[in-house]
């Protein structure tokens, strides 16, 4: 899903700063919804709910004669579907995962920084009712306004379209951010397990060396060795550093195995 390549214009009405709200039948409404839902590949049979999922509490505090509603409901709704969600997901797909490493997973997937990164590439912040102070304040960048906002939206989707719209929603947003995790997670055993090997054999501790960077920076591709002092272990190639060292851990201990079969 991709952001827009220019952000919305405000609106000074009133003596207040509204972000692309116009004031019909003396409340203040979003014009751009359309565009929205366009962004989040969502349809709402409602589009009230998904109004109500980007109205912080600071534009109610300003104007209490707003038609409108805060999005702490559907927030706290959002929260539980997505906890289920995500737990769901990868309770599905590693089996081979104790409880604290599914515990630690889901934690990193559904931490307010994950979801803020998330929020910010959608765009949401962009579409926020705040009140003046909040907006002159940068809420509409503050990492907590954007992670609770996509919460919202997740509460929404929920309630206009049931558990399996939102369900395809989180495991979209969300599909980069799990192969990382996942990425880090066989990252650090391969590491620690190669860490463990040589050590009980030779007492050294193995250290990881860049030897090679390919490719513009958008597709470059790294390449590792792995040495206990002179000796080279293992080498492998990623897209990232961490990727590589992965892959030259795993090539040392397949030949550590090989080497006592």
């Amino acid at each position: 899903m991709a952001a827009w390549a220019q952000s919305p214009s405000l609106t000074i009405a009133s003596g207040r700063a509204y972000h692309r709200l116009e004031f019909v039948a003396g409340s203040a409404v979003l014009t751009d919804l359309d565009e929205l839902q366009s962004a989040l590949s969502i349809p709402f049979k409602n589009p009230a709910l998904l109004r109500e999922s980007l109205v912080h509490r600071s534009y109610l505090s300003e104007n209490p004669d707003a038609m409108l509603t805060s999005n702490e409901r559907l927030e706290f709704l959002g929260d539980a579907v997505l906890g289920l969600v995500v737990a769901e997901e990868i309770y599905r797909r590693f089996p081979e995962f104790s409880e604290g490493e599914l515990t630690k997973l889901r934690s990193a997937l559904v931490r307010g920084e994950t979801l803020g990164r998330v929020a910010l590439s959608l765009n949401l912040g962009e579409y926020l009712y705040l009140g003046r102070g909040e907006e002159e304040s940068g809420g509409r960048r503050r990492p907590r306004n954007l992670s609770c906002a996509l919460e919202a939206v997740i509460g929404a989707i929920a309630a206009d379209q049931g558990l399996d719209a939102a369900r395809g929603f989180i495991l979209r947003i969300l599909s980069s951010h799990v192969e990382r995790a996942i990425e880090g997670k066989l990252a650090f055993d391969y590491k620690s397990r190669l860490q463990q090997v040589v050590q009980s054999e030779t007492k050294i501790t193995p250290v990881y060396r860049t030897i090679e960077q390919v490719g513009p920076d958008h597709a470059k591709v790294f390449t590792v060795e792995v040495l206990a002092g002179d000796s080279v272990l293992g080498r492998g190639s990623g897209r990232s550093k961490r990727t590589a060292e992965m892959e030259a851990a795993r090539a040392a201990l397949q030949s550590f195995r090989e080497a006592q079969a």
